[in-house]
């Protein structure tokens, strides 16, 4: 026993039993009296780990506490030893940090013993058996047994709800992509058909001035957004005005009234003066387009009640059928596993 002046600190290692058999276990139990707010750390081991070589460490015991007198406590720990070595063993001292500071134990012995064989009887003992197989087990074997059977199941499952997914037909909806021409360039396109058809003469001026006005109320109609096509020459003007858009209003009057004349009064244009109302309309156009405007539309069709519901339970199926199969592959993954390790 080792003692400390400071304080009345001792550690004591005692053995149950100092001879044993090879392949015994001995208890070597560690005792520590200090402070009981002391911090006592017992030697870590191992398990199988060499105490001293040929003694192994095979299990320690939890640290047990027990308060004694004038504020005092025994700290405890027990080692289970063995070995399998016939011989003596010094086991050296060992150390316990009390508060930080280090304090070794006596030193101990254990002694091994072997046993003698007499061999000149031979009979008493067992000779060697033949490799035998192990009886069977339904303990061992029913939980992979059911577990095959649950991943069956789920299996056929699985596949039932695939074939209804594929009888239940999925909902394909097509975005169309509508590209238009902006409203000065379907304008100028038609204007150019207008010209290329070489209605210009006296007596095609009656068709002549309807196609180009209505030309310019549909352009007028697209840019503005007020129904020009209804509308009288005189109220497309003032309604221009309002919008406080001068530009070539005064040519687009002149147009207008040019082609009212030529409606509804027989009024006969000079070819000279048809190419100035043509170039008018171009010129009116030009200076009122807008340009840099979206040229294509997406049209989403909507779908039906019906077809929302059907969509919706593809996707429930489709769920569903993922997980199952992840389960039935972790259940065959899992049973494998199992019966490999029952049959090695």
């Amino acid at each position: 026993m080792a003692a400390l002046n400071a304080a009345a600190q001792s550690v004591e290692a005692r053995i149950d039993s100092i001879e044993l058999l090879i392949g015994e276990q001995a208890h070597v139990t560690l005792t520590v009296t200090a402070n009981e707010n002391a911090k006592v750390v017992f030697p870590g081991y191992k398990r199988a780990e060499q105490l001293t070589p040929g003694v192994e460490v095979l299990d320690s015991t939890a640290t047990e506490k027990k308060r004694l007198d004038n504020g005092q406590a025994a700290f405890s720990k027990v080692y289970t030893l063995t070995s399998f070595d016939d011989t003596l063993y010094y086991l050296p001292p060992f150390k316990v940090k009390v508060d930080g500071k280090t304090i070794e134990s006596k030193s101990l012995a254990m002694k091994v013993l072997t046993f003698e064989i007499d061999t000149t009887k031979l009979d008493q003992f067992f000779g060697p058996k033949d490799v035998q197989d192990n009886p069977f087990s339904w303990d061992e074997w029913r939980l992979s047994f059911w577990l095959s059977v649950l991943m069956l199941l789920l299996m056929v499952l699985g596949g039932w709800l695939f074939v209804r997914l594929k009888q239940n037909k999925p909902i394909i909806t097509r975005i169309k992509i509508i590209h238009r021409l902006l409203p000065h360039q379907k304008a100028l396109k038609e204007i150019a058909t207008i010209k290329a058809d070489r209605l210009t003469t006296a007596e095609d001026s009656k068709e002549y001035y309807t196609k180009l006005t209505e030309t310019l109320r549909k352009y007028i109609e697209e840019r503005y957004g007020f129904n020009a096509m209804e509308m009288t020459s005189a109220e497309i003007i003032d309604r221009l005005t309002a919008e406080k858009d001068q530009a070539k209003l005064d040519e687009l009057t002149q147009l207008f009234q040019t082609a009212d004349l030529v409606k509804f009064a027989k009024y006969s244009t000079m070819i000279n003066e048809n190419d100035a109302n043509l170039m008018s309309a171009i010129e009116f156009i030009n200076e009122t387009k807008l340009e840099n405007q979206p040229t294509e539309e997406k049209i989403i069709p909507k779908l039906s009640e019906e077809d929302e519901k059907t969509k919706k339970t593809r996707r429930w199926l489709k769920t569903l059928i993922g997980i199952i199969a992840a389960v039935a592959i972790a259940l065959l993954v899992y049973v494998v596993y199992a019966i490999y390790q029952l049959l090695v």
